[in-house]
């Protein structure tokens, strides 16, 4: 069973029967009208619009719910021949990304003559190099596209300018064209007429509907209710932008700072009633903080999620925090009372409720979901892992060279299970990259790394000495679909009392990412008997760490259960392809 948590707009046809229209707290989702095997599929995203939802699923499938404004009055499966990577929802367009990095889109804005007919638009691009999409993002009537490139494309309306036009020149397209070069990550909502874009050096760039001031432009910009063209945005705070997300009449930014606390803070501007600050009658047309007790006490920012006017925040200590409109219990308060500052929302008990990194919250328009998915969160902060890792230069024990002379530092150990092994691919590998750039290496890296096929043209040329990937999946989908009972659980032996941990969970967290495996899984009996000499204490701290990558602050470490966790660890080699173990360790000991 999915732990998936509704709230909100209960709309016709219903998504949960015999409950009302408006649910205004939390309640377990079920998916109706489908049979045992479909419920126990594992989420992996929601992505919720005016006119439809759609739950995509680990296992690469996707079902679409439509609402009462079309005739289908149940859940359909969505006949997609490629394996679905993302899914996301605008107003009344969809967008989905395959595994083959193609996007089909269908909707009156994508494909007016067919709105119900899903087309390839990635295709549509007229440069035949630039049709490989690493993300898909959804504007209210508008999609964009991030090619592998690093290039921004949209297609859809552009009546306010949120694809950087004039919208007297260019009111609407049905084909991707160029909005800006250089761009890392693209941000908009499903409500929202406006996009920001994010290039390599954090510098922010929007256009489109700037009402109450939500491009965070200025006063001497708040009249300007189309800003038509990109348009730099001027006084952000300091530090590494993490997110943003936009609603119908104001944004949201989560930015990061190492060295502050909380390192991780919430900005917004727009519309007064609904951007956290709770003044009336003045709306925000800066990026200004959003300061409340609940984000104090160390606790850093996982997720947050916007919908048509109403936000929601997950934090590392459990807490659901949120604000804005709530006239369809979409806040999940109890209640239906709109909330102008942030509060702290009451959730129900979790199946891993301590491991909140694993769960993940998602807005619609009026409705709003919490669900478990503990594949998702391996890839949500890919590349910074990825710079964490090459940035460890104790783990650090192999170079790369590119054509240009850079330098790229790799971890042996990764590669020795990733390239068969074998000295002789290494040697490949080297020979590759140094006719490569840093770009086009670090994706590479990338692959090799996370097990993802981001760029199908340099996989091609890599696939002959990565570590062949069908023994994996073969057994994931075993473990995953609990065909053999006997291979489902792990087994650690200490003394006279044997623990079983989900082989799933194992994997994912005996290595940098659910893909690549280590010897010791594959072991016929599923029995360890490495951890027999650990102490009580030392066994439960990595118990604890195995399930929710935490180490708990009232646990007092000592040296001599860092020297007995190090022995544990080493045979799984969680120090080498994730250090924040030991950072916890060390500083819980130091302090």
């Amino acid at each position: 069973m999915n732990d998936c948590l509704f709230f909100g707009l209960n709309e016709n046809p219903k998504l949960i029967k015999n409950e009302p229209n408006e649910i205004k707290k939390p309640i377990q989702f079920k998916f109706e009208n489908e049979n045992e095997n479909e419920n126990e599929k594992q989420i992996k995203q929601i992505s919720s619009g005016d006119f439809s939802i759609i739950f995509l699923f680990e296992n690469g499938k996707a079902i679409e719910h439509l609402n009462e404004n079309y005739s289908k009055q149940k859940p359909e499966k969505i006949q997609i021949v490629e394996n679905i990577q993302k899914v996301t929802v605008g107003y009344e367009d969809e967008a989905i990304l395959t595994i083959e990095r193609n996007v089909f889109a269908k909707g009156k804005n994508i494909n007016p003559k067919n709105p119900k007919e899903f087309i390839n638009i990635s295709s549509l691009i007229e440069d035949s190099n630039d049709r490989i999409i690493q993300d898909i993002v959804s504007g209210r009537n508008t999609i964009y596209l991030l090619t592998s490139n690093q290039n921004a494309y949209g297609i859809g309306l552009n009546e306010d300018g949120q694809l950087g036009f004039d919208s007297i020149t260019l009111f609407k397209t049905e084909k991707p064209i160029l909005m800006m070069k250089n761009v890392s990550k693209i941000f908009s909502g499903n409500t929202s007429e406006h996009v920001f874009l994010l290039n390599s050096n954090q510098e922010l760039f929007g256009c489109g509907n700037n009402i109450y001031g939500k491009l965070g432009l200025g006063e001497s910009r708040k009249k300007e209710i189309k800003i038509q063209k990109l348009t730099k945005i001027q006084n952000i705070p300091k530090g590494k932008i993490i997110d943003i997300q936009c609603g119908h009449a104001y944004s949201i930014i989560l930015i990061e700072n190492e060295n502050e606390n909380p390192k991780r803070k919430l900005y917004s501007c727009g519309d007064y009633e609904f951007n956290g600050f709770g003044k009336k009658n003045k709306d925000t047309y800066e990026f200004t903080e959003i300061k409340s007790s609940l984000f104090e006490n160390d606790d850093n920012i996982l997720e947050i999620s916007v919908g048509n006017a109403h936000t929601l925040i997950l934090t590392s200590n459990s807490k659901l925090i949120g604000f804005g409109w709530n006239q369809y219990g979409q806040l999940g308060t109890g209640d239906t009372y709109n909330q102008l500052i942030p509060i702290q929302i009451e959730l129900p008990k979790l199946r891993f409720n301590e491991n909140i990194y694993n769960y993940h919250i998602s807005c619609g328009l009026y409705k709003s979901f919490i669900y478990y998915s503990p594949f998702l969160s391996s890839f949500s902060n890919l590349e910074e892992d990825l710079i964490k890792l090459f940035e460890r230069k104790e783990f650090c024990d192999i170079s790369f060279k590119t054509k240009n002379g850079e330098i790229i530092k790799a971890h042996k150990l990764i590669l020795k299970y990733r390239l068969n092994q074998n000295e002789i691919e290494i040697e490949k590998l080297q020979e590759i990259i140094s006719n490569k750039s840093i770009k086009e290496s670090n994706q590479i890296f990338e692959m090799i790394y996370s097990n993802r096929i981001i760029n199908p043209i340099l996989y091609s040329e890599i696939k002959e000495i990565i570590n062949s990937n069908e023994k994996i999946e073969e057994t994931i989908k075993r473990i995953y679909l609990n065909e053999n009972e006997n291979e489902k659980d792990f087994i650690i032996e200490r003394k006279e009392k044997q623990y079983k941990f989900p082989k799933l969970i194992l994997i994912m967290r005996s290595e940098l990412y659910r893909g690549m495996f280590l010897s010791v899984t594959e072991d016929k009996s599923n029995k360890v008997t490495d951890y027999s000499e650990l102490s009580n204490k030392s066994f439960q701290i990595l118990e604890y760490w195995i399930y929710s990558n935490q180490i708990k602050d009232e646990i007092q470490i000592t040296q001599e259960i860092i020297d007995e966790i190090e022995i544990g660890i080493d045979y799984f080699q969680l120090n080498q392809t994730n250090p924040n173990l030991f950072d916890l360790l060390i500083n819980k000991f130091k302090n």
